[in-house]
């Protein structure tokens, strides 16, 4: 299904954009610029000028796909349009994009999802040639240009990304997902030790009351 793509210089948000234009339709939506992008739970995005890939697409939503899974789908198939020889990249439970640069684990982007009656929306933010400096942050955030990657041109990957996100039934390997068994992890409240990320998108740990499934949170190394 070609899904017309709308570039705009700046916007307050490309998601927030898709939320007030409900008569669009299925479309998708670049920006140059976010002057107010926002992450998972609410955390303020960075989204300078011409440093990113800052999109939103309105889609049918997915038959037949976990809830759990449908974020982590939509970011392995932006991976692969943006890694396809699958050399550098990854995914952090539960969507974030990432990598291994100097042996630790770097944010490289974030994905946000939202059904708006019968539209899925995807807000996709990542990389590409700077990243914000945020100190503190247990995966701090860098971009793909520090990782040797050239040349990516954001209206090129927002029609190939959107392409493989009209149908996220595959189940697109990546390099390595993080956290893998036996990793210790902390969240927002608990710790544990990861046995395996389950077949509807959910983490499974061990924790000393017992085995727990996580759905949502973030996730870090237990130190």
């Amino acid at each position: 299904m070609p899904v017309p793509l709308i570039r705009l210089a700046v916007v307050d948000s490309t998601q927030a954009f898709l939320r007030r234009n409900p008569q669009l339709g299925f479309c998708t939506v670049l920006a140059d610029r976010q002057s107010e992008g926002r992450g998972r739970q609410g955390n303020r995005w960075e989204s300078a000028a011409g440093e990113g890939l800052w999109m939103s697409a309105a889609l049918p939503a997915p038959a037949g796909v976990a809830p759990g899974l449908v974020l982590q789908r939509a970011m392995a198939a932006t991976a692969r349009v943006l890694d396809p020889e699958g050399r550098a990249l990854g995914l952090k439970w539960p969507n974030d994009l990432v990598a291994r640069k100097e042996g630790r684990l770097v944010k490289l982007g974030g994905i946000l999802g939202e059904q708006v009656g019968g539209r899925l929306i995807l807000g996709l933010g990542v990389n590409l040639t700077g990243a914000p400096e945020i100190p503190g942050r247990a995966v701090p955030p860098a971009c793909l240009a520090d990782l040797g990657f050239r040349g990516l041109d954001p209206v090129e990957l927002a029609g190939a990304i959107v392409h493989l996100w009209t149908d996220l039934t595959e189940n697109i390997q990546l390099l390595f997902q993080w956290p893998e068994s036996g990793d210790a992890l902390r969240w927002e409240d608990g710790q544990g030790t990861c046995l395996g990320w389950e077949s509807d998108g959910r983490l499974k740990v061990a924790t000393a009351e017992g085995i727990r499934r996580l759905s949502a949170g973030d996730v870090a190394g237990l130190a």
